[in-house]
């Protein structure tokens, strides 16, 4: 008699079975066919995604030099699990460093804090940008060192050392530029300021990849499908700038031992010729292996060697303002040519004087622009801000703070370089919270001659310049002139400012008779017509130096501003500066008798509490 309790076991049993086998072969599908990560996971283990970096665009100036370029550079790499047996003062003779040196950096390759992401199964950089005569050695020997390999890279390289503020540097990615950019992985290297930063995306080019296949011990065993899956690098972009190196150079060159800066525009195109400001240093100090080193050393110096004082710094405009002033008061109607103002040694309104030279009494606007004239504008600015046709003094000042902005003050003008400052032009808003509500063209008068609260920075003051030049337009300054790509739209649009251009040819004929005879005489020459305004712009210590001008006076092919800290009147150093800019650029090259005094005048030293410069 058949027992089917034990045939049903026996059925029960084999179902199990191929209900496992099933359970086993549907995940086996899975795990191979639908899900990719175990594979993905097997092939990089046994593939090595290596990055080639591409060649960084090449920088040149505005006639063809190359200025930046690049040389052949080193990164160390190490992969944590490779690591084996390791000669650990082998490898730090052969890189120079010390035992403690060489823990110190793989302690923070694998803390998690200072490096998320770890993984030892992945490259982690070790050292950076080391030149070919440090890495020569460790090449013959780097077999006996597993888990490191060198990885090559490009370094940046100065043809001229000029120009660092404006060019930039390069620094490693941080957390937030890969966060950012997914470009960038940790290691990478990114523009820091100047053109290397705003032109980064242009310049960088794009990565290729090199697949290499692993044998189980991770040894390299040679392409991955006879590279098939590689990508080549495309360079990034060259790019060609405004800017003419030998000016920079010279500019560098006369502003030694002085704190300050030199801009200069070509007014037709807005491109920058030179943007100087000192102190300065060597751009190759922020390259390679001791950029921090260098750059913490910067960073700890009084007068500031870092800062860029052409876009980040703010000064009162002092005289050179005055150009703006003469151009509002005739648009308004609150003066024209022959406007007499009287001027007894500065503008006198009971208890309150502001002071100024000797000069003839009243006087009209052409030679008050020529003679720097305190009380003419301080007279014209009082009528504007009390004029009845504006009904208050905040309207009044309203209608002032709108033409300054028009001119490009008060806001930044849009350069094509990070960090650019505003200045400051005061609106009635603020005088309203400092005065509350009870202030007038009195109070308020050093606006009249760029003192008070008005700054700008210097090229905000050459931009006044080119715009006068232009009579009446500007092209927002920019340090590009060409790139393999196209130009933005907002450095090829003129910006006309609401003022008729017979108001702009009075400041000039003002400009041009102060280098005749007045307070620029010293840039007066035959060669060319030279048009002027100085500026000793009050300071809580000795006054600051400047000089705002163009030439020639027709087609004019350069306008500059010079802004020398504690220089005194502005026809001290401002004025022979600037000339002998003027000179090089226009003449190619500086006279015999120039070539003196541009030596002469780098070695004229000015005291800085701390220091001397």
């Amino acid at each position: 008699m058949m027992n089917h309790k034990y045939d049903n076991r026996k059925y029960l049993i084999g179902f199990l079975a191929i209900l496992v086998v099933f359970v086993y072969i549907v995940r086996l599908f899975q795990l191979q066919v639908l899900d990719k990560g175990y594979r993905e996971s097997a092939d990089n283990n046994a593939l090595l995604y290596r990055t080639i970096y591409p060649m960084r665009g090449a920088i040149r100036d505005r006639n063809g030099k190359l200025i930046v370029s690049n040389q052949p550079s080193y990164d160390i790499m190490v992969t944590m699990r490779s690591v084996q047996n390791l000669d650990t003062l082998s490898l730090c003779s052969l890189l120079g460093i010390t035992k403690s040196e060489f823990d110190a950096r793989m302690a923070e390759i694998r803390d998690p804090r200072r490096n998320p992401g770890y993984s030892r199964y992945t490259r982690q950089p070790f050292m950076f940008q080391l030149s070919a005569s440090e890495i020569s050695s460790l090449k013959q020997e780097l077999y006996r060192f597993p888990g490191f390999e060198i990885e090559n890279r490009t370094i940046r390289r100065y043809e001229y050392e000029a120009g660092a503020h404006m060019l930039g540097d390069l620094g490693e990615v941080s957390k937030k530029d890969i966060e950012d950019d997914s470009y960038y992985e940790k290691g990478d290297f990114i523009g820091k300021q100047g053109v290397e930063k705003y032109y980064e995306k242009e310049l960088r080019g794009e990565k290729g990849v090199e697949v290499l296949l692993r044998d189980a011990r991770g040894r390299i065993q040679g392409s991955y499908r006879n590279g098939e899956l590689d990508r080549e690098a495309v360079p990034g972009a060259d790019i060609e700038l405004g800017v003419d190196i030998e000016l920079q150079q010279l500019g560098e060159m006369l502003m030694q031992n002085k704190i300050g800066s030199i801009v200069a525009i070509e007014p037709s195109t807005g491109e920058i010729l030179c943007m100087v400001s000192s102190p300065s240093f060597k751009p190759s100090e922020l390259t390679g292996r001791h950029r921090g080193e260098n750059y913490n050393r910067l960073a700890a110096q009084f007068d500031k060697p870092l800062f860029n004082r052409t876009i980040q710094g703010t000064y009162p405009p002092g005289s050179t303002f005055k150009t703006a002033q003469a151009l509002t008061l005739l648009q308004e109607n609150i003066i024209d040519e022959n406007t007499l103002y009287p001027c007894h040694n500065g503008f006198i309104f009971g208890r309150l004087k502001v002071g100024c030279h000797s000069h003839s009494s009243p006087i009209s606007l052409v030679p008050a622009i020529a003679t720097s004239c305190n009380g003419y504008f301080c007279w014209g600015y009082y009528h504007m801000i009390g004029a009845n046709k504006y009904g208050s003094p905040q309207k009044a000042m309203t209608v002032w703070k709108d033409y300054m902005v028009d001119m490009g003050f008060g806001y930044r003008l849009g350069v094509d370089l990070p960090g650019e400052s505003r200045g400051m032009i005061p609106n009635a808003d603020y005088y309203d919270r400092h005065y509350r509500r009870s202030w007038n063209g009195l109070t308020t008068i050093s606006n009249a001659i760029g003192q008070g609260e008005v700054t700008l920075t210097p090229l905000q003051i050459a931009n006044l310049g080119a715009t006068i030049a232009n009579r009446g337009y500007y092209i927002v300054p920019h340090v590009l002139k060409s790139g393999q790509f196209a130009k933005d739209s907002l450095y090829m649009e003129r910006h006309y400012v609401n003022v008729d251009t017979c108001y702009y040819n009075l400041v000039v004929k003002g400009m041009r008779q102060s280098v005749i005879d007045g307070t620029c005489h010293a840039a007066n020459t035959p060669d060319y017509l030279v048009c002027g305004k100085t500026g000793t712009a009050e300071n809580k210590g000795k006054d600051h130096s400047v000089f705002m001008g163009f030439a020639p006076m027709y087609n004019p092919q350069i306008a500059i501003a010079v802004y020398v800290e504690n220089g005194g009147f502005g026809a001290v150093y401002g004025v022979p500066i600037g000339a002998l800019m003027i000179e090089q650029y226009i003449n190619g090259g500086l006279s015999e008798e120039s070539q003196r005094k541009a030596l002469e005048m780098s070695q004229r030293e000015i005291y800085y509490g701390e220091s001397k410069r």
